[in-house]
């Protein structure tokens, strides 16, 4: 346990042990799916300003992306306090109400200007609405080859960290497939007690053909007939992920904002 120059106590002597015990506390939501599910299998270094259960701010840095943790709690001053002694860091997302104080705070200690992006979180409370598509079905552990043969944008999330063996054995992947290889995916990232997140990407050249939404809603009901409700997010400028997101039934729940302080 190390002391920050506040008085808080900074229980971040052994991040990975910390994981399960925060899950816990943080709560299973549309808000910290990805989060929760990281700390519960491992995948995540927590770092905790305060005692437990009574933290006064908290930093999830998930093993698959390290450089974008998410900050919890009210106080952005000992949110600040606390990512000083985060590594790896270049990006923090936080509560939409917490980012003016904290980026302020950053603004003048670093001496750099901050912007602000917002982060879109859906979910989906209704059963979801396939959209057909010849070229897109689920992946069976067989496809394994297939998918690890994917263009490395569309391995990201939890095929990262799992590889692609494991996800399909435990999880979904639905891809999109022109000319015998994955053009799309929508895999479920991250599965927590109730929620379950969905990650989705298409190549470039292969977007507006529908393959997204078609891959969405086939890993969204694998995803509900196990009785999970499937999350959602996205940028807040993405208008496409958004409107796939709406065309297979989910419904917008807030939002959160990253805080990005600018190279000097």
């Amino acid at each position: 346990m190390t002391t920050g120059n506040d008085g808080y106590s900074a229980l971040s002597t052994d991040p990975k042990g910390l994981g399960e015990p925060l899950g816990s506390i943080l709560g299973d939501s549309p808000f910290t799916a990805i989060a929760v599910a990281r700390l519960l299998r491992g995948q995540a270094r927590a770092y905790i300003l305060g005692e437990l259960p009574h933290f006064r701010a908290a930093v999830v840095q998930t093993d698959d992306a390290p450089e974008e943790p998410t900050g919890y709690g009210a106080d952005a001053a000992a949110l600040w306090e606390l990512l000083r002694g985060v590594p790896g860091w270049t990006c923090v997302e936080v509560a939409d109400e917490l980012a003016p104080a904290l980026g302020e705070l950053m603004a003048q200690e670093l001496g750099v200007a901050v912007r602000y992006y917002g982060d879109l979180h859906y979910a989906l409370q209704r059963p979801a609405l396939l959209w057909p598509h010849p070229a897109v079905r689920l992946l069976a552990p067989d496809d394994a080859p297939l998918l690890e043969a994917a263009p490395p944008e569309l391995r990201g999330g939890g095929l990262r960290l799992m590889g692609a063996r494991a996800l399909l054995a435990e999880g979904y992947v639905a891809a999109g497939i022109v000319d015998g290889r994955v053009v799309a995916t929508a895999q479920l990232s991250a599965r927590g007690p109730r929620y379950a997140d969905i990650g989705v990407h298409t190549l470039e050249p292969y977007r507006r053909r529908g393959l997204c939404a078609a891959a969405a809603s086939l890993v969204a009901q694998a995803a509900q007939a196990e009785g999970l409700t499937p999350v959602w997010s996205t940028g807040e400028d993405n208008r496409a992920s958004q409107a796939a997101a709406r065309k297979v039934g989910f419904t917008y729940v807030g939002r959160m904002t990253y805080v990005i302080p600018q190279q000097s």
